[in-house]
């Protein structure tokens, strides 16, 4: 319970700092595709750091398996560090947790799930709190909310990705791998729209990197240490965390609409996390999946 709630501090803080980075808070805003670099970079060097002082065995049993998780993260973090600096933090946060409700839905044609009625339940009541937060009819669309949207889709297939690997290597390769994967990919990606940081974006950059690299690591080992149905609800608290730090950096303050699109996901996605807890996994089945802190 201690390592989720760590890893949901550290993920809302990677928010944050992602906004402050692509709106004009810290200087000119940086390219998203710059922001998830400096997310990479940073996170690989200090997870580095670990690996060489422990020197644990390193071995990849599926490349193709990492390069697919990889390639889904980076996309989903970029397109969610777009969407904060356009939206509240607590409305991409809210929007980024239909990713168990793709991961479920995708896991349709993927790998052949059945879906019972409960689980279709969840996802209906889930994808109803998107509908509000989109804030249809009142002229209030923004493209920073399909933005999230876009990230929990690409999310959701990342976690089945993640879901394979499950069981395969040990947490300190996975993370070691999936972060070279990411430095590679992100370094070719952010070659077209580099600009120079100032210091203290900089700065910035490197707290990003370092607090996903810490979140990941408590996530991890929360995973490995309880049933992902009792820790799954703790997940939850990023939410909290994200709306208190925007309020407290930014003087955004959530509204009635906000909430209630917010809890409706929320109660969506924890039904479907409770559902697929007390099914029995099978092998390459994302059930019983928790949320991803890829943000």
């Amino acid at each position: 319970m201690a390592f989720m709630v760590a890893a949901t501090v550290f993920i809302a803080a990677t928010t944050l700092l992602a906004k402050a980075l692509g709106t004009e808070t810290l200087g000119p805003p940086l390219h998203p595709l710059q922001i998830s670099h400096g997310r990479f970079i940073f996170a690989w060097l200090a997870i580095t750091s670990v690996v060489l002082v422990l020197r644990p065995q390193l071995r990849a049993t599926n490349l193709r398996l990492h390069l697919a998780r990889t390639s889904c993260g980076w996309l989903g973090v970029t397109l969610m560090f777009a969407a904060v600096a356009l939206i509240p933090l607590q409305d991409a946060t809210a929007l980024s947790f239909l990713n168990v409700v793709f991961c479920m839905l995708l896991a349709i044609p993927l790998l052949g799930e059945r879906v019972g009625p409960v689980r279709w339940s969840a996802a209906l009541i889930a994808l109803v709190g998107a509908v509000v937060l989109l804030r249809p009819g009142t002229g209030a669309l923004q493209m920073g909310a399909f933005l999230a949207l876009g990230a929990a889709l690409i999310m959701g297939l990342e976690l089945i990705f993640i879901k394979r690997l499950a069981g395969r290597e040990g947490p300190l390769t996975i993370l070691f791998i999936n972060n070279t994967i990411g430095v590679v990919i992100s370094s070719i990606a952010v070659s077209f729209v580099w600009a120079p940081p100032t210091p203290v974006q900089w700065a910035a950059l490197a707290g990003l990197g370092v607090l996903m690299a810490c979140a990941q690591a408590c996530f991890v080992n929360a995973m490995s240490r309880a049933d992902a149905s009792f820790i799954t609800p703790f997940s939850y608290l990023t939410l909290v965390f994200a709306a208190f730090y925007d309020a407290a950096l930014f003087g955004v303050r959530p509204d009635a609409t906000s909430v209630l699109g917010a809890s409706i996901i929320i109660a969506g996605a924890a039904l479907l996390a409770w559902r697929e807890a007390r099914l029995k996994p099978s092998a390459g089945s994302p059930s019983g999946t928790s949320t991803n802190p890829e943000t």
